[in-house]
């Protein structure tokens, strides 16, 4: 079996001369129409990873993107985030016609350099979503979102000035606030699909923490409960926070919390036993954490039952 090639694309150059498209006219920054591009992987498959961000709103047929373990056709029109370095894989059906239509924003970090937006760019917690997690836009949303692409292409196609950089990154500024918001959104239109995982995650943990593996293995990661629910970690949290107001790792205190409850009020087991029971190596770190959940201690709490 062969292995799927890696391609490392270090500038936004380079992703232009791959894509058979003219020179870009900024080195840092581009906004890429997806009808223009004539790869030189042709068809089978390809694995990229590039050394700068990209923000995409895409339709293609006949092309499924794979990131991680899962693959997503992009049939329907989706806006898709990737930070530096990520890995993601391109099938190409061949001898069938591609369509493609949308744009690819690229932004090399460089440009952000000595600007706030260094900084601000990696609050959003979208850039680190899998593909199958992608924000699905309603019409009114897209427009909203073309119409400040298209701000940002007329601005770096004009005479650059010392205005220019400034202007591009207010504009991008406002693009990442629209897609918080649509993501948002989205966790709250998609309900359905979002509480099924809500629940898959209640019966994961209450699993968990009737089964051995709370004392021999510790709190289960917020990764590895992802990993089960087959999301990623940040999405999983922010479709929390929006659905219950708590990230994953508050889910999986509150459980700890519940099941320390249980023990101290139905049980005569010692505080270190019931946390060591818990996963916990030291009973202090169990108290420490049980207090600032309950504002007691679990001494305190026990001695309230008698």
């Amino acid at each position: 079996m062969t292995s799927t090639p890696l391609h490392r694309i270090k500038t936004i150059s380079e992703y232009h001369q791959v894509m058979g498209l003219p020179k870009p006219e900024h080195p840092l920054i581009s906004v890429v129409n997806l009808e223009t591009i004539n790869p030189s992987y042709s068809d089978g498959s390809i694995n990229l990873v590039f050394d700068f961000y990209s923000i995409s709103l895409k339709r293609m047929v006949n092309v499924k993107m794979k990131y991680g373990q899962q693959q997503y056709d992009f049939d329907e029109g989706l806006m898709f985030f990737m930070s530096p370095n990520q890995v993601f894989g391109i099938e190409v059906a061949k001898d069938i016609e591609i369509k493609r239509t949308g744009w690819l924003l690229l932004i090399h970090p460089d440009f952000f350099w000595n600007t706030p937006m260094a900084k601000i760019i990696k609050q959003y917690e979208y850039f680190d979503y899998s593909v199958h997690e992608a924000l699905h836009l309603s019409e009114k949303e897209e427009t909203t979102i073309n119409n400040i692409i298209k701000n940002i292409e007329q601005e770096y196609h004009a005479n650059i000035d010392k205005f220019s950089q400034d202007i591009i990154i207010a504009q991008l500024e406002v693009l990442l606030n629209y897609s918080e918001r649509f993501y948002q959104r989205q966790f709250i239109t998609r309900k359905i699909s979002n509480h099924k995982i809500l629940d898959m995650l209640e019966d994961i943990l209450a699993r968990y923490f009737n089964s051995d593996e709370l004392a021999e293995k510790g709190l289960p990661t917020v990764q590895s409960i992802a990993e089960t629910l087959n999301v990623s970690p940040n999405y999983l949290s922010g479709m929390l926070k929006t659905l219950t107001g708590q990230s994953t790792q508050q889910h999986i205190h509150d459980k700890l919390i519940e099941k320390a409850k249980e023990k101290l009020s139905t049980t005569e087991l010692s505080v270190s036993e019931i946390a060591y029971q818990l996963g916990f190596e030291h009973s202090q770190s169990f108290s420490k954490l049980f207090k600032s959940k309950t504002k007691v201690s679990p001494l305190e709490f026990r001695q309230s039952f008698n």
